[in-house]
């Protein structure tokens, strides 16, 4: 039923929203250099990499300097990418994902190989479903960036902080989810926004 739910509302969410997609494709590729699309390796369900797509908020190449954006104000951040990021638009292409299989609209983020390299076994156990567009833990932790941002070590504060956390709240979910608790996850995700 899950895997039906995603793969109707993601074709039906990319056909009303096709103009949505033309119109950020305009503001990001007319904005700034590079491409319109962000494309990263993330790791997804049994510990499988898959390409994750986003719409382009940064500057290019800016990842390769940290995986982490911190603060609201990050100043690899582009003026579109600021107002995307914060209407969570740039998560739009991610459809793409759930359409082909690679996530759901609900399941705990999907995280970088750097990161899941530190997971302790039981927190590997994420894995075991497939990641989504949005969960319980990314609503709890919706100010992240603010939250890095007031750290002195931004890096450090995620990995033994905010990460194990969302893992926690992650593995909560997985034990307890049925069908009527993700269609909740989801209203809770645009109530937050």
């Amino acid at each position: 039923m899950k895997r039906a739910f995603d793969i109707i509302f993601s074709f039906f969410g990319l056909l009303i929203l096709s103009p949505v997609f033309i119109i950020l494709s305009f503001a990001v590729g007319l904005t700034s250099k590079g491409g319109v699309f962000y494309k990263q390796k993330r790791v997804g369900r049994y510990n499988k990499d898959f390409i994750l797509y986003k719409f382009r908020s940064m500057r290019v190449g800016a990842d390769k300097g940290s995986l982490i954006t911190i603060g609201g104000r990050d100043s690899r951040i582009t003026k579109v990418g600021y107002f995307i990021r914060k209407f969570k638009l740039d998560e739009l292409p991610q459809l793409f994902n759930v359409l082909i299989g690679d996530m759901s609209f609900v399941g705990p983020r999907p995280e970088v190989r750097y990161y899941v390299d530190m997971y302790t076994k039981q927190q590997m156990q994420v894995l075991n479903v497939r990641p989504g567009i949005t969960d319980p833990a990314s609503i709890a932790y919706r100010n992240e960036n603010e939250l890095l941002e007031q750290q002195d070590n931004p890096k450090q504060y995620y990995i033994d902080v905010i990460m194990p956390d969302k893992l926690n709240i992650n593995l909560e979910y997985i034990n307890s989810r049925t069908f009527l608790s993700d269609i909740k996850v989801i209203f809770q995700t645009f109530s937050a926004l």
